[in-house]
């Protein structure tokens, strides 16, 4: 089943074709881009970017969920992304998304413009998803085996693909019973978060059989390790396989990209589309 578009609160995105979102990490300890978006006027002129390059969607994290990463204090967490959405939100026409596990940030997040809500914990953090039934944002849930500090230790699956399907059949009923409409839910694999490298590649060559759920599927693939490991790249070299995850995940039913690199995902994509449109 594939789903054609996602209501936010005054905009409709349309899911004919799959849309990119745009990553700004206001942290200092992000794998890829930590602390080069800490300053409010540079997010925002990398959000103008985003936004020339093509983006649909600006979304901002303030607490890195890099394998190993540290906890971050709510304080520290609102300091860092409730300027930069309120920022954003005041200058440019365009969706914005919360990356956060903290119900706290949630609130705060909501009530300052953010229009998504992006757990990779699938609000299994406490008070969470009271918050996200409360304000009835969208919501994108992720699988995670673990937690950020230890999810790399010893991920084990009967059946990865299985497994995450089950989880997530899981968490819709649990947000469901709660009062999140399931028109409101997105689904994330969780490329990275608790796989091996091989779990990974089963996962993304089977994503296709997410569709089951009836749901926008979100894949984040974008300079993970996944690729280093794969190729032997440090960061700063993942773009060829960031971009050929990308278009394999929107060939395989993805319908929301997050990446870090906009104009050249988008530019993939076009293609991928102009393609599909010609297809007999």
């Amino acid at each position: 089943m594939t789903v054609k578009q996602l209501t936010f609160k005054d905009h409709i995105l349309d899911l004919a074709t799959p849309k990119i979102m745009g990553i700004l990490n206001v942290t200092p300890d992000s794998f890829s881009d930590g602390g080069q978006f800490s300053n409010i006027d540079v997010a925002l002129a990398a959000a103008e970017q985003m936004i020339i390059d093509g983006v649909s969607i600006i979304d901002i994290g303030g607490e890195s969920t890099r394998p190993g990463a540290a906890d971050v204090a709510v304080n520290d967490e609102l300091a860092r992304v409730i300027p930069v959405i309120e920022a954003i939100k005041q200058r440019f026409d365009i969706l914005v998304s919360i990356d956060t596990s903290k119900a706290q940030v949630m609130t705060a997040a909501a009530s300052a413009g953010a229009d998504l809500i992006n757990d990779v914990r699938a609000l299994q953090n406490p008070g969470c998803i009271d918050i996200v039934a409360k304000t009835q944002l969208p919501v994108c849930l992720m699988h995670m085996q673990g937690l950020p500090r230890t999810m790399q230790d010893a991920p084990h699956y009967d059946d990865v693909l299985q497994d995450v399907i089950q989880f997530f059949k899981e968490r819709i009923k649990v947000c469901e019973q709660a009062g999140i409409q399931r028109k409101n839910i997105i689904v994330d694999p969780g490329y990275g978060f608790g796989k091996t490298l091989q779990q990974n590649y089963q996962l993304l060559a089977n994503q296709h059989e997410l569709q089951e759920l009836g749901l926008p599927i979100l894949a984040g693939i974008s300079r993970k390790s996944m690729i280093g490991n794969l190729l032997n790249r440090p960061v700063a070299e993942r773009l060829s396989g960031s971009l050929s995850a990308a278009v394999i995940a929107a060939m395989n039913g993805a319908s929301i990209i997050r990446v870090h690199d906009v104009k050249e995902t988008a530019d993939a994509i076009n293609v991928l589309n102009a393609t599909h449109k010609e297809i007999r």
